[in-house]
């Protein structure tokens, strides 16, 4: 259990906080907001928990980007012009384990419950018909929010050093969502995202390799009005165990819009490309292994979205393990 926790922190999800706001002329979904958290499928992704349990995990999220003036952004209804944005959020998520003899592998299931404070900068703001007939001049917005609950469900197999697992989340829209505001959590749609990960993981080594690819579904926000396109994701980390309580590794992703928005500024399609490195130490806490895992990540090629650094803080730690006999 304790290489798992070292490797596989739950950091599992959600990118409902990633209000990575658009870009030239519009905007990749609404607000930039995707479902999946890009940069959450690092090392050690694919491996499950090797024993059935409940496992908790913590992750404090920050992200720091912005926009030129020239860029217009589809939020909540309104169009945005040149947009600063720092949000901190923090993630949590319970993970139960019920089998790990199901279909031949480890079946998990579980949610995450967002909260945060997104702040918000915007240089001007069009209301109205079409685009806006009203420009108002500078807006700052900013909340202590919750976001939408997102369920998860996870299926992993592993044969020798390989583990491969396929998961999916769903993004359920009953968070709290501010109609008249800028800065929000909630996605306020739904949403389903399905991946596939593999991790060739050898704690010999102590060398870990993954990789993982995804598709998401988003629904339309009712409010708004908007209907936002449907995404991939790509990520791949490469991590090295220097010791046996702490590692090193660099990762990055790739994610691009690939059907239109529907809603006020036309079809515009979202693309970003990030790199980053990641650290993680595990420690013995009341007799059992928690894992604090550390990332940056650094986006270096944007097209409609904002452009920023994310950085993260993981703790994982089990609850309750079904320890075999003896």
């Amino acid at each position: 259990m304790m290489k798992w926790a070292c490797h596989r922190p739950l950091a599992l999800v959600l990118g409902m906080a990633g209000l990575a706001f658009g870009a030239p002329g519009a905007e990749a979904t609404e607000s930039g907001a995707s479902l999946y958290l890009l940069g959450s499928g690092g090392p050690g992704t694919a491996v499950m928990p090797p024993l059935e349990g409940l496992y908790f995990d913590k992750m404090v999220w920050v992200y720091d980007g912005s926009a030129e003036a020239n860029r217009r952004i589809p939020v909540n209804g309104n169009i945005t012009l040149g947009l600063d944005t720092t949000i901190v959020a923090d993630f949590t998520t319970l993970l139960a384990v019920p089998s790990t003899n199901f279909l031949g592998g480890t079946l998990a299931v579980g949610v995450t419950m967002p909260l945060g404070a997104p702040i918000i900068d915007a240089e001007g703001l069009l209301t109205g018909p079409a685009g806006g007939t009203t420009l108002t001049g500078s807006l700052h917005d900013s909340a202590l929010t919750t976001g939408d609950p997102v369920v998860l469900t996870q299926l992993g197999w592993q044969a020798d050093k390989l583990h491969i697992q396929l998961s999916t989340m769903t993004n359920v829209p009953i968070g709290h969502y501010r109609e008249s505001g800028l800065a929000n959590l909630s996605l306020h749609r739904w949403a389903v995202d399905g991946s596939l990960a593999l991790s060739w993981h050898d704690p010999e080594s102590g060398w870990d390799i993954s990789a993982k690819a995804g598709y998401t579904a988003n629904g339309d926000n009712r409010d708004s009005g908007y209907d936002s396109g449907d995404e991939i994701h790509i990520e791949g980390a490469i991590e090295k165990a220097l010791s046996p309580k702490f590692s090193l590794g660099i990762q990055g992703y790739y994610q691009k819009q690939v059907s239109d928005d529907r809603g006020m500024l036309g079809p515009f399609r979202g693309e970003v490309v990030a790199v980053g490195a990641t650290a993680a130490t595990t420690v013995m806490m009341a007799g059992v292994p928690a894992t604090f895992r550390g990332r940056i990540m650094e986006e270096i090629d944007t097209t409609n979205r904002l452009e920023g650094t994310s950085f993260w803080l993981d703790f994982t730690v089990p609850i309750h393990m079904n320890m075999p006999a003896g």
